[in-house]
């Protein structure tokens, strides 16, 4: 598969004549040579945290949208706040695809999240599992469409940093083993409203998959690993933080939340990390399968 054009090349110094900006800036960035000890680890942490939120760019613009909407959207304006933000989504959507922030590919998988998170919407909400307290056109049935972009999100951060800080997995299970895991995640999250919740055995069974796997990324010009059990716990604690601000901007709202906002319960860390999964086997699907062992991964 060939490098997509915002992907900073192997060599730090140069780009492709058709790159974007951020790939130039990233170049530059990872081309600067500083002192060596503190002054470089300090580097490569804030190079770290660059790459990290500009990775997180889809989901933070529509965190900043929810956020905004919230303080200033007028109460009787002609277009609902949930529209809006449903063509915002579609907007910027488009706007990652036209400056190369995402391939065609990544979008055909990030619109497979859309699919999933609305069908898991359609349930969730006539279960009575959360609602949406505000109106609009662009809904289907009592889901607002903007709600599917909020699952793309997660796929579309997955896909890049994938990209940007060049991730290889090691000793991981096979895909077919992992599809399957996501495929039982995706079903327990409807059948367990009639049938026992099975997520303590899923988790156990996650745990047996992959505490031997790790994954390495490149942060600067060594590659560092992690073990992949603590990877997927950050995502899912980051997304949990950003539930937090969607439900304070009254973007959705669960039964214990009608009198007044709240945290949302640190148990519900557990659902986004089962949803980790899901969204890993599925981005996994835009890369080779293998499991490489580096020659040196720094620590």
């Amino acid at each position: 598969m060939t490098e997509p054009a915002d992907c900073a090349p192997d060599l730090q110094t140069s780009v492709s004549p058709g790159a974007t900006r951020f790939a130039r800036v990233r170049a530059r960035l990872e081309a600067f040579e500083p002192r060596p000890g503190p002054p470089r680890w300090i580097y490569e942490f804030l190079l770290f945290g660059f790459k990290q939120g500009w990775a997180c760019l889809f989901g933070a613009l529509m965190l900043t949208l929810l956020l905004g909407t919230h303080y200033v959207w007028p109460k009787h304006a002609p277009l609902a706040r949930y529209d809006f933000l449903t063509l915002s989504a579609v907007t910027i959507q488009a706007c990652m695809l036209i400056f190369r922030l995402e391939t065609w590919r990544e979008a055909r998988v990030i619109a497979v999240f859309h699919v999933v998170g609305t069908i898991m919407e359609l349930f969730k909400t006539r279960a009575g599992s959360w609602a949406y307290p505000e109106g609009g056109l662009l809904h289907i049935g009592a889901v607002p469409l903007f709600s599917g972009f909020m699952y793309a999100a997660v796929g579309s951060y997955i896909a890049r940093i994938w990209r940007i800080f060049r991730i290889r997995l090691i000793r991981f299970p096979p895909r077919w083993a992992m599809a399957l895991l996501a495929a039982a995640i995706y079903v327990n999250f409807f059948s367990h409203h009639w049938l026992p919740d099975i997520r303590i055995g899923l988790f156990a069974v996650i745990i047996l998959m992959f505490w031997r796997s790790r994954f390495t990324f490149t942060p600067f010009r060594e590659e560092r690993w992690m073990p992949t059990l603590v990877g997927f716990f950050l995502v899912a604690l980051f997304i949990w933080f950003a539930e937090n601000i969607g439900t304070f901007a009254q973007a959705w709202a669960y039964p214990s939340q009608r009198d007044g906002w709240h945290l949302v319960p640190i148990t519900k860390l557990g659902a986004w990390y089962l949803l980790m999964i899901i969204s890993f086997v599925l981005v996994s699907l835009l890369h080779p399968e293998r499991d490489e062992m580096p020659q040196k991964v720094a620590l």
